[in-house]
C-alpha cells in the first residue's frame, strides 16, 4: 500500500508562484512514476505533469508547459510540483499520483495511488 500525501496549496493572485510537495510512503519510491493532476469545479480530471521513477523523463500538458516543473527527490520519498505565472485557470484541486512501474505517463488509469488533493486557488 502507497500512501501520498500533498501539501503547499493555497491562495495566490495571478502572475504567482506556488510549491506543491507529495509525500510518499509504502514502497519502493524510486521504481515509482509519479504524476500531479487537477480537478476544477464542474471539470474531470485532467493531467498536469509527470516524471518517471529515475526522474529523467517528464512530461506536461500544453496549458501548462513552460509555466511548471516536475521534479522529485528519491532520497526524501518526494514529488514536487514548482507553479509560476499562475493564472486564475490554473484554479483546481491538485492530485499526486502514483505508479507501480517507472514509466512516465499522462493517462490517470494507469496510476495505482492517489493522494487525497490540496486546493489551489488563483486570484485575479
Amino acid at each position: 500500500q502507497v500512501q501520498l500525501v500533498e501539501s503547499g496549496g493555497g491562495l495566490v493572485q495571478a502572475g504567482g508562484s506556488l510549491r506543491l510537495s507529495c509525500a510518499a510512503s509504502g514502497r519502493t519510491f524510486s521504481s515509482s512514476a509519479m504524476g500531479w493532476f487537477r480537478q476544477a469545479p464542474g471539470k474531470e480530471r485532467e493531467f498536469v505533469a509527470t516524471i518517471s521513477g529515475s526522474g529523467l523523463t517528464t512530461y506536461y500538458s500544453g496549458s501548462v508547459k513552460g509555466r511548471f516543473t516536475i521534479s522529485r527527490d528519491n532520497a526524501k520519498n518526494a514529488v514536487y510540483l514548482q507553479m509560476n505565472s499562475l493564472k486564475p485557470e490554473d484554479t483546481a484541486v491538485y492530485y499526486c499520483a502514483a505508479r507501480g512501474t517507472n514509466e512516465a505517463t499522462t493517462i490517470p488509469g494507469r496510476y495505482d495511488y492517489w493522494g487525497q488533493g490540496t486546493q489551489v486557488t488563483v486570484s485575479s
